[in-house]
């Protein structure tokens, strides 16, 4: 069974930071590349980061870069995302993916992505 559940969800000002978490089913951990997305009220999911299966390859969406790091602890079974900097518009439902027979570089839309937490909710205020 998959299982991705994302914490880490908060109210913040603008400016402040977060850390996302998203425990994983251990067999997932060591064979999938993982991913963040977000989705705001009115808008499409949006690509955020994402990572192979050992950490080697990351991706970030524009409009993150340079203020958001994606990580993974596959001993914890855990994937991250410290968010840095944050500002209104990184305001939305956060979720956590996973997919397999990921060789190399991960997917960078929501339609590479097999597998899906329940989100977590993140609101910047100004």
């Amino acid at each position: 069974q998959v299982q991705l559940v994302e914490s880490g969800g908060d109210s913040v000002q603008a400016g402040g930071s977060l850390r996302l978490s998203c425990v994983v089913s251990q067999h997932i951990v060591s064979n999938y590349c993982m991913g963040w997305f977000r989705q705001a009220p009115g808008k499409e999911r949006e690509g955020v980061a994402a990572i192979s299966v050992r950490g080697i390859y990351t991706w970030y969406g524009d409009s993150v870069k340079g203020r958001f790091t994606i990580s993974r602890d596959n001993a914890k079974n855990t994937l991250y995302l410290q968010m840095n900097s944050l500002q209104p518009e990184d305001s939305a439902m956060y979720y956590c993916a996973a997919t397999g027979g990921c060789l190399r570089n991960p997917p960078q839309t929501a339609s590479g992505f097999a597998y899906w937490g329940q989100g977590t909710q993140v609101t910047v205020s100004s």
